[in-house]
Formats: structure tokens, C-alpha cells, sequence
């Protein structure tokens, strides 16, 4: 699909389907569909009434135009209300109207900015968010079907703007859409294969490819190469597994920064859990069935290093995945075992399948010892953090409420929600074990919250961040996601960096 910023009337598109939208309630269109509606003679306000269209965010009405205008179709999409308008809203109405779209096969469509104008957002961000959710929208994993599969038909979304001096800004909010959409799409596909497919090797092969494509430095080291490391809590998960683990550094440095020890140096680490059976404290059926997107965060720091690559910001970028499966065998751990970890502190594995954060401890610590200016980890970690924010948001914790705020912030500008979640350090003592210097998990009560405290252990006083990814994967549909992976929090931890030096980049 191709995007495209032109001037000109939108009645004047000649176009399969031409989008526009609605407030929540409005019986007399303005603006632009108010244009629309004039042109059709009142078609679209006589339809409101008469199918008592509301304009409800992400609801849908369809008009033929009948050669009163060159677009064949009309497409109503509700903006929902007014005052509750956000970034998310105009990328749900986008990706709505997309999907109608599709439904319509409809190859060339013309679009309103939603949001710009009465809506309050500036023309680049409302491009953003119609490109963004239009991708988002538009995705679908069938790569692995054989039958009553059908591509998406839409080759060209052109966004129509009647004043050309807006044409740059809307181009480059176009080209930062595209740019998350993208990569939240790469990320949702890695997550989505299943995991005999998505290995800890595919995960290094994929590293050692996204390297190669964009100059970035790639380490990866085996199974031995991991115990000579010393990463004993990632060494005791893989024990179980028949495949071999792999520990994956990417490293990007910006260009001509001439070796320079002033820039900022970030870590992005992602759980690699590519399948996650529990080891001896086993899942259920109904837990197990799903575990092959244990490796969402992974998903996300591979799609946003590929990402950042490209978009070279002046930051140094490690990214770091840990990948492993976490599986029973002859050798796998048992509950009670001791290991030691990277940062030379013990611990007590009382719980098996509490392991994502066991080799995000090792990875951690490995940031730490890169001498990074910061860390965020991502990773579907605990189901208590899906008991406590559902599946649509994931929660944040943080050692630097500045950290957390621009976190949360970076979320909302590309619609994935984030909410802070307390790091209550009155639980540390919880994590204390009798015959170790920590134990991996401390009872049901406060579960995401033990989760947090236990990586934090491993990051000293670097500023850090850990996203519990309650929001990785859909049960069922929405404007922006099939069922399966979301790519959570890919759009966040891009937003986030590029924020850093050039907001509104």
C-alpha cells in the first residue's frame, strides 16, 4: 500500500473510495463531509437520519454516489465524541475505514485528515495517525494459509488537503506512520509465527539479517558462549530445552560520532521466550496453548532496532534478547535449585515458570556492564498485570518518574496505552530467600509488582523501566488488531528515542 499527500478538493477525487467522518451525534455534516454531503445532495445527512447512523467511534456507513461525484463510494467513519478525541481515536477511525474499504475491494482511496481542523490536530500528527492506523488496521497474518485468502486491495491511500502549504507537514507525519506501522507489522509477525517456526535461532538469524541490512553490529553467543559469560539464571532456563539457546546484542552507533563518550547510550531488551511451557511448575492446557508470543518483547526490541536503524537517531542503541525456550527435559531445573547470576548475586528458583524474569535479570546485568545511560525491558511477564489492566493496556514500572512520564507519553502518540504501576519497594523483602541472596517469585499477592522488584534488582542505579506486556496479544478483534499479536510496544519504544533529541521528528 501506497501513501500520498495531494492538494485539492476531496469532491473532486477520482478514486474507488472516498473517506470521510462524522462526530458522535452530528446530524449535519460540516466541513469537509459537509462538502461531501452538498455534493451528493444531502445523501449523507438524509442516510444519518434514516439508518440512524450515530458516527460512534469506528462505526461505518456506505454510500454509492452515483456519478454525482468521480469517487465511486462513500465511506461515513464515526469519530465518536468530540471531547474524547485522541491519537487513538483517529487511528481507530482510520484503520475502521480501511478495513471497510477492504471489504469494498476497493484499490484507490482518498482520504479526510481526521482530526485536523475542528478535531485540534496539527496536520502532521493527524497524517501520522491516519497512515498509522490505516496500516494497523489493514494487517493480517495468513501466511500460512492455503485457502480463502485474499490480499489487501487498497494500492494507493492518498490523504486530501485543500491548502498546499500543508503538504510538507502532512508528508512527514505520512513518512513517521509508516515508519511505526511498519515495524509494529514486522513485530506482530515474528510474534504470530508459531514457535517451530521462531526459534532462539531464528531469533539470531533474524539479529544477524536486520545487521547486516543496516550496518549495525551484531554478537550473539551459543550455549557455551553464555556460560563462559557467566549468565547463570539464563543458562539454568535453557537446560530444559532440546534447542539451543542464543544471548543477541545489537548495537547501533550514530554516524560520525567519532567515538564520542558524551552520547547517550540506551538499552532496549526483550524477553526471547520463544515457547514457554512452564519447565516442572507446568502450565495448564489452556495457559500453554498460547505461549508462543512469550517472545513479544523480543519481537518489539528486533522491530524497533530495525526501525531506529534507519531512522539514525543520535543515540547509541543496544539491543538486547535473551532467547530460549523454556522447556522440560532430562536436565531441565526443578523448583529449589540455586544459580548464580551475572551480576554475582544467588538465587532460588521456587517457581519455574517464573523464568522470563530470570533471564532478563542475566541481560540486565549485561546492559549494566555496557555502561548504558539507561535501560527498558520489555515482556510478557506476569498474569497479574493482565488481572489488573486487561489486555489493551500494559503496565509500566520505573526507578525515574521522568522515565515513566516520557514512556507513557511516547505510548499515547502512537495509541499504545501505558499505565504506571507502583515499584513498592516495602515488597523487596518478600524476594528474600532463605538459602539464596534472592528467590524468583513470593506468593500471588502483588504479582506484577514482585515481577518489577526482582529485575530491578539486577540494574543498580541505572535508570530503568520494565513494560509488563499485558496488552501483547488480542483475543478477539478491533479497529487496529486481529486476534493474535499486537506488537506492543514497538510504536512506544520508537517514539520514545526519536522523542529524545527532535520531538515531533
Amino acid at each position: 500500500m501506497r501513501f500520498e499527500a495531494v492538494c485539492g478538493s476531496l469532491i473532486d477525487q477520482e478514486c474507488d473510495t472516498l473517506i470521510v467522518n462524522l462526530f458522535q451525534d452530528v446530524k449535519q455534516p460540516g466541513g469537509a463531509t459537509g462538502a461531501v454531503d452538498k455534493a451528493l445532495g444531502g445523501l449523507i445527512a438524509k442516510t444519518i437520519e434514516e439508518e440512524d447512523f450515530r458516527g460512534r467511534l469506528g462505526d461505518t456507513l456506505v454510500l454509492r454516489t452515483c456519478g454525482k461525484i468521480p469517487a465511486s463510494k462513500v465511506v461515513v467513519v464515526g469519530l465518536g465524541k468530540k471531547e474524547d478525541l485522541d491519537s487513538l481515536s483517529v487511528m481507530r477511525a482510520a484503520g475502521a475505514a480501511a478495513r471497510e474499504c477492504m471489504k469494498l475491494r476497493a484499490r484507490t482511496v482518498a482520504s479526510v485528515l481526521h482530526g485536523a481542523g475542528s478535531g485540534g490536530f496539527s496536520p502532521a500528527e493527524s497524517a501520522k495517525c491516519v497512515t498509522l492506523g490505516t496500516i494497523l488496521g489493514t494487517y493480517e497474518f495468513n501466511r500460512l494459509k492455503t485457502e480463502d485468502t485474499k490480499p489487501n486491495p487498497i494500492e494507493v491511500l492518498r490523504i486530501v488537503e485543500i491548502s498546499s502549504e500543508k503538504l510538507s507537514d502532512i508528508r512527514s507525519g505520512i513518512s513517521r506512520g509508516e515508519v511505526i506501522g511498519h515495524a509494529i507489522c514486522f513485530a506482530r509477525d515474528l510474534a504470530n509465527e508459531p514457535s517451530n517456526v521462531v526459534t532462539p535461532s531464528y531469533l539470531a538469524e533474524m539479529a544477524q539479517q536486520i545487521a547486516r541490512e543496516n550496518d549495525l553490529e551484531c554478537t550473539v553467543l551459543d550455549r557455551r558462549g553464555i556460560e563462559e559469560a557467566g549468565m547463570g539464571l539464563l543458562t539454568a532456563v535453557a537446560r530444559g530445552a532440546a534447542r539451543e539457546p542464543y544471548f543477541i546484542e545489537l548495537r547501533y552507533v550514530p554516524p560520525n560520532s567519532n567515538g564520542s563518550t558524551n552520547i547517550k547510550k540506551i538499552a532496549l531488551v526483550g524477553k526471547g521466550i520463544t515457547f514457554d511451557s512452564g519447565g516442572y511448575s507446568l502450565k495448564s492446557h489452556s495457559a500453554m496453548s498460547g505461549m508462543k508470543d512469550d517472545m513479544s518483547g523480543a519481537a518489539a526490541v528486533l522491530a524497533a532496532m530495525r526501525a531506529l536503524a534507519k531512522l539514525k537517531p543520535p543515540v547509541v542503541l543496544v539491543g538486547i534478547v535473551p532467547a530460549t525456550e523454556n522447556a522440560i527435559g532430562s536436565q531441565a531445573i526443578h523448583p529449589g535449585d540455586v544459580f548464580k547470576s551475572l551480576s554475582g548475586k544467588t538465587v532460588e528458583v521456587t517457581n519455574t515458570d517464573a523464568e522470563g524474569r530470570l533471564i532478563l535479570a542475566d541481560a540486565v546485568a549485561w546492559a549494566v556492564k555496557q555502561g548504558v545511560d539507561e535501560i527498558i525491558d520489555c515482556a510478557t511477564l506476569t498474569g497479574a498485570c493482565v488481572t489488573a489492566l486487561g489486555d489493551e493496556i500494559s503496565g509500566v514500572f520505573a526507578n525515574r518518574q521522568t522515565l515513566a512520564d516520557k514512556l507513557i507519553a511516547a505510548g499515547e502518540s502512537c495509541g499504545e496505552k501505558l499505565w504506571q504501576l507502583p515499584l513498592h519497594t516495602g515488597y523487596r523483602k518478600r524476594l528474600k530467600s532463605e538459602v539464596a541472596d534472592l528467590k524468583n517469585t513470593a506468593g500471588h499477592a502483588g504479582g506484577a509488582i514482585i515481577g518489577a522488584l526482582f529485575i530491578e534488582s539486577f540494574v543498580g542505579e541505572t535508570p530503568w523501566a520494565h513494560i509488563d506486556l499485558s496488552a501483547a496479544s488480542a483475543d478477539k478483534e478491533n479497529e487496529l488488531t486481529r486476534k493474535g499479536a499486537t506488537g506492543v510496544p514497538t510504536g512506544t519504544l520508537i517514539e520514545y528515542v526519536m522523542g529524545l533529541q527532535t520531538p515531533n521528528w
